[in-house]
């Protein structure tokens, strides 16, 4: 029998394009598991992101090539 307790902490997971939920009990029982499949607690802080103006290459628009026609049946 399985006792059910509504007292469940969840934790969230992401692998990078991946985020799954799980809780807490399972997690701890099965943290090899998860970091053999690249999966990682995700964190509540968010990193920010520095803009170096400085150091930006501007690059040249790409030139298009000429497309070339062939005569089908002519």
């Amino acid at each position: 029998m399985v006792a059910i307790t509504s007292n469940v902490i969840f934790v969230k997971l992401t692998n990078g394009k991946k985020t799954i939920e799980r809780s807490k009990m399972q997690y701890e029982a099965n943290i090899k598991h998860f970091a053999m499949r690249g999966f990682k607690l995700v964190s509540d802080k968010i990193k920010e992101v520095k803009s170096d103006t400085k150091n930006v290459v501007k690059l040249k628009p790409k030139k298009k090539g000429k497309k070339k026609w062939q005569n089908i049946g002519n």
